[in-house]
């Protein structure tokens, strides 16, 4: 079969007549077949169309900052300023080049975490079952697609049980449609119930809808923090221009040379307007999603991180999340004098390995001799799905008998049984007493002679919590996340297993919680606010409790891990996907997670905490160096009549502090305490305060300069460059904490880049590189000066976060418990994440704690 046979008749042709055409079978193809195919089609994925890096770099001298920068480099040449022409050139290919770089880094750092969100799929090869990524499927491969999964190529469905899948991104069908054997599913389509066998026929571009489903969203969304930091910019845009104006009028009432003027006017706008905000901004982003990936948590698109830092409530699955998702099985309850052996026989025939499903491995792991199931054959086996809360085999035995049994809910086990009105009551009676004791409770049913149903028994399975959960539960608490649990088993066994977590016993159930149609009553919408959990939870009940949470003003994150979650994942503020999540909640969510439990959720907030924290302090620095330039000069001007600074001398403020900005992505911060949410006020409190007092400062030294010791003003210009230089880059040390500058150690690359960067400014002006020299001697003054005012401006910081954000102290003394929860969590981290020893480390934690109170 060549490539340019792949026609759309293949979605209806018989399925023999495709079989052959692809030579290919029910058992699909083998290895080295794959291999040859694979050559000839390619990769199953739609190549996207790559920008042209050379264009690319070309639309880095497009837009209204660098056609600001390019005025500045022709009036130059106009005027024959030649050293201002080649110096504001360097900083335009400089921008450019560094633009450029950054945000080519953070695309490769994205494509990498997208890659390892890639679909894969269960693919059939040499007549054995392998998982495989499905951008290695081929024409002739027969894959098996399930409850949940995106399907991966276009397929023609084998025999088997209908299926209803979901259309709706490819065709807008609202509703799920039902498919049976010999029709074709598309690309892209979701199964939302059911399990069938399917022939690849059509890959890659191959494909109907010529593309398949983005897992990824787009990664360069603007979340509402990156709103507020470009108003800021657009904020300081406006007030540059407004000041460059009046110097430009008063220079020409003054009779100043215009094109100078001009010149000048348009080098101090791209000193004062936030040139590297973007760069900063993406480059922040982009390092933070790697940060947050080594903590095993895939950041799908980059505005999902502000979301995260600012969650306060925390919407977490029981199984697999809260506990191990590892079951075991317990003592079976029976009726009618049934053994349990027999029961637990029983559920084993209509569970299937292959699957991998926890609750099957289960059962299956509690058989006494495996030998026992190979006397039957299971002829058709109807796999768990939400609405049937059952699975189901047809059973063949070896001299020919046919019969069925099934395992699921014990309500829905009761409701399908003959015999249940006998033993109802005995039943749930076993049911709650399991509940109670924190067992989620499995019915068990077999088929009569006469085709009825006949319940059998009980088996009871525990899951127990996970290692450590207790304290990351007590540890999210005091980091201002309220940890609510949701889960689909009854109440008792939700209350019981929070109250191992001490999570609180106050379980809502979920079944009167209605849909988001119902128009909540406000005692309804204050029980799920102050719930500690949610137990008998459907999908369409965690959409409806997201809802009222947000409208609450709560920013709310929600974990899911099935199709029906999307909805849900999609509707919260930050949709986490949980380890071994379905393709479909993993499109819908923010963030995925690789690894199981709640301590990865709990260390990617830290982790975002810690980038709003450096995005914050870059904020706050930009402000306030944007003023202190903007000021210093239009004063200077307007008073003095005397230009402080040269357009050189601009460009090169510019070029070097705005270079070394870029290292604040890798600063060390500290994660706050509390959900993190942008205050405009504080933010521009702080700026305009340090911003006025650097003005007040720069005067200071142009009065020392020009009235004290008589410098030449020449000189005085090269003084008040280096000034401007070492006291500006001195600010990030002040804004990046919000208690004394040495509360928190920089990180290396940051004070390298500052202390490179302010080497070099100094050497120029010692030397007078396209400037007047002024010695080592001024030098080291203007050294000494600028860090005199670093202490004064730190101590005056934190006055203004006095005013500005003062600390709310808190008015009761904190439970010991939240405390030795921290401590116990600590011990964990330092061992290394090693379970097995949390009774342990809580026990030395408490000892501690206790210890430390009582001095």
């Amino acid at each position: 079969m060549k490539p340019n046979l792949i026609k759309e008749d293949f979605q209806s042709i018989p399925l023999s007549d495709l079989q052959t055409r692809l030579g290919s079978s029910s058992n699909g193809i083998s290895q080295q077949e794959a291999e040859k195919r694979r050559i000839q089609y390619g990769p199953n994925e739609i190549q996207e169309k790559k920008e042209n890096p050379f264009l690319k770099f070309l639309s880095y001298f497009w837009g209204p900052i660098p056609w600001m920068i390019e005025g500045a480099v022709i009036l130059s040449a106009v005027v024959e300023h030649w050293p201002d022409f080649f110096i504001i050139l360097l900083l335009l290919f400089s921008n450019a080049l560094v633009g450029f770089w950054e945000e080519r880094q953070a695309g490769n750092a994205i494509n990498a975490l997208k890659a390892q969100l890639a679909i894969r799929a269960k693919v059939k090869r040499d007549g054995k079952w392998m998982d495989l990524p499905a951008r290695e499927l081929v024409p002739g491969d027969v894959i098996r697609v399930r409850l949940g999964d995106i399907v991966p190529a276009d397929v023609r469905l084998l025999t088997g049980d209908p299926v209803e899948v979901d259309q709706s991104a490819l065709t807008g069908e609202s509703l799920p449609v039902e498919r049976k054997s010999g029709d074709a599913l598309f690309s892209g389509s979701i199964i939302r119930q059911g399990e069938i066998d399917a022939m690849v026929y059509g890959t890659g571009k191959n494909t109907y809808f010529g593309k398949t489903v983005e897992l990824v969203a787009e990664a360069h969304t603007i979340s509402h923090f990156q709103r507020a930091v470009i108003k800021i910019g657009n904020y300081l845009i406006i007030l540059a221009i407004t000041l460059v104006a009046v110097i430009i009028a008063f220079a020409i009432l003054r009779g100043d040379p215009v094109l100078t003027t001009l010149q000048f006017a348009l080098v101090l706008l791209v000193a004062a307007i936030p040139v590297a905000m973007p760069t900063v901004l993406s480059v922040t982003m982009a390092v933070g999603a790697r940060l947050l990936a080594k903590q095993q948590a895939i950041v799908t698109r980059l505005a999902s991180i502000e979301e995260l830092a600012g969650v306060d409530i925390l919407c977490s699955d029981k199984t697999g999340t809260l506990t191990q998702n590892k079951l075991t099985l317990g003592e079976p309850f029976s009726v009618n004098g049934i053994s349990t052996d027999q029961v637990i026989f029983l559920a084993a025939l209509a569970s299937r390995a292959e699957d991998k499903d926890t609750i099957d491995l289960a059962v299956l792991s509690g058989l006494k001799n495996q030998e026992d199931l190979k006397g039957y054959d299971v002829i058709h086996f109807q796999p768990f799905d939400p609405v049937h809360k059952r699975t189901e085999a047809s059973v063949q035995t070896s001299d020919g008998k046919q019969f069925k049994t099934t395992k699921g809910a014990p309500q829905v086990i009761l409701e399908m049984s003959a015999n249940a009105n006998e033993v109802k009551s005995s039943v749930e009676q076993a049911v709650n007493e399991f509940a109670a004791r924190g067992f989620r409770s499995l019915g068990v049913a077999r088929e009569d002679t006469e085709g009825q149903w006949q319940f059998v028994g009980v088996l009871p399975l525990f899951d127990p919590p996970r290692e450590q959960a207790k304290a990351t539960i007590a540890n999210a608490r005091q980091m201002g996340v309220n940890v609510k649990m949701v889960t689909g088993d009854q109440v008792a066994i939700a209350r019981e297993m929070a109250r191992q977590l001490d999570l609180g016993t106050n379980i809502l159930d979920a079944s009167g919680l209605g849909d988001t149609e119902h128009q909540e009553t406000v005692h309804l919408a204050e029980s799920v606010e102050h719930a500690d959990g949610f137990a008998q939870v459907f999908p369409a009940h965690k959409f409806h409790i997201v809802d009222i949470l947000q409208k609450r003003g709560h920013i709310v994150g929600m974990t899911g891990d099935g199709v029906n979650d999307a909805p849900a994942l999609k509707k919260a503020d930050c949709g986490i996907a949980v380890s071994g999540a379905t393709d479909a909640a993993r499109a819908a969510a923010s963030i995925v997670l690789l690894a199981p439990g709640l301590s990865v959720i709990i260390e990617g907030i830290k982790e975002s905490r810690k980038i709003f924290q450096r995005m914050n302090s870059y904020a706050i620095y930009r402000i306030a160096e944007t003023l202190r330039v903007l000021f210093f000069m239009t004063l200077s001007i307007l008073v003095f009549n005397f230009y402080p600074v040269t357009a050189v001398m601009i460009v090169m403020l510019a070029l070097l502090n705005d270079g070394a900005i870029l290292s604040i992505a890798y600063d060390n911060v500290r994660y706050k305490n509390q959900p993190e949410a942008w205050n405009m006020r504080m933010v521009l409190g702080i700026a305009t305060v340090l911003g006025i007092i650097g003005v007040i400062a720069s005067f200071g030294l142009f009065y020392l300069g020009e009235r004290v010791f008589y410098i030449d003003r020449s000189q005085i210009q090269t003084l008040m460059y280096l000034k401007l230089s070492v006291a500006g880059h001195m600010t990030i040390f002040i804004t990046r904490t919000r208690g004394p500058f040495w509360t928190i150690r920089p990180a290396r690359i940051l004070w390298v880049a500052v202390l490179g960067t302010q080497t070099l400014a100094t050497f120029i002006a010692v030397y007078g590189f396209l400037m007047t020299p002024i010695g080592w001697l001024w030098a080291f003054f203007v050294w000494g000066y600028a860090l005199a005012w670093f202490f004064f401006n730190d101590c005056i910081k934190l006055l203004a976060y006095r005013i500005f954000d003062p600390i709310k102290k808190p008015k009761t003394t904190p439970d010991l418990t939240t405390q030795i929860a921290k401590r116990a969590y600590e011990l964990y981290e330092q061992r290394g994440r090693q379970d097995g020893m949390a009774d342990q480390d809580w026990q030395q934690a408490e000892q501690e704690i206790r210890k430390k109170k009582n001095k």
